[in-house]
């Protein structure tokens, strides 16, 4: 039944190639489909439903999700004296995993150097540690998955019509051939970061950043992600954002 149904559709399509030019010749028809033929059948080639005229490829986009490559922000700062500390003295850096999918410690590399460099232009010193007292820069890295990957599906697709009139018959056909790939998951990488007081354990400043990439993109590897997010936590450091809001980065 299949191979049937090909060799049917095959005929067609043969059909329109070898008719279409000597239908079109024809005395009477007027000056192409638009003038003769397709005035009398509402269903003629330049019906929507059809894509356009004979041949022509029903037209196929793809929209870009707003989302991707977009850094967004929150940041807060204490409102205490010891705030006066912060840009000064000796920091270290911790990180951990954090929540949702787990980022494993060679990739967690990436956002520990992005930050180390984001604190080091921000005044700190990260060279030498104080036992007794200084900073210490705690990191969470967290992804989640924002939109499932796409499923694989057939690149040609399309539309064939039939018109019979006093004047004889015609066929059109048209397709649709998308040749683009799949889309791979659209993550959500999430990079959190509080400063404490190492003497007193108080939280002197925290802020996190976030940005939506497609997974397995090489055009976002980790450092990239990383020193994208990290520039956009300590940009103006350490000022912060009105409570609740987010400082929407480009």
């Amino acid at each position: 039944m299949n191979t049937l149904k090909a060799a049917i559709f095959a005929s067609v399509a043969l059909s329109a190639a070898v008719a279409a030019p000597s239908l079109q010749a024809r005395p009477g028809w007027g000056p192409g489909w638009g003038g003769g033929y397709g005035s009398r059948w509402d269903g003629g080639w330049n019906d929507p439903l059809m894509g356009g005229p004979i041949g022509s490829p029903i037209s196929s986009s793809r929209t870009r999700d707003s989302r991707e490559g977009r850094v967004e922000v929150s940041r807060f700062v204490t409102q205490g004296p010891e705030a006066a500390g912060l840009g000064h003295g000796a920091v270290s850096v911790q990180s951990d995993s954090g929540e949702g999918q787990w980022v494993p410690g060679p990739q967690r590399a990436a956002y520990e150097a992005a930050i180390v460099d984001a604190l080091v232009g921000a005044g700190y010193d990260t060279q030498h540690k104080q036992e007794d007292g200084g900073q210490v820069a705690e990191l969470k890295i967290s992804r989640q998955i924002l939109t499932p990957a796409e499923e694989k599906r057939n690149p040609v697709s399309g539309a064939a019509a039939v018109g019979v009139s006093n004047r004889g018959s015609a066929y059109g056909l048209a397709l649709n051939v998308d040749l683009s790939k799949p889309r791979s998951a659209l993550v959500g990488t999430r990079l959190d970061t509080r400063i404490v007081d190492k003497t007193s354990g108080k939280v002197l400043w925290e802020g996190y950043a976030t940005i939506a990439t497609r997974e397995g993109d090489d055009d976002w590897p980790d450092y990239r992600i990383a020193g994208k997010l990290a520039q956009a936590l300590f940009d103006g450091f350490p000022k912060a954002d009105p409570v609740g809001l987010g400082a929407p980065q480009g």
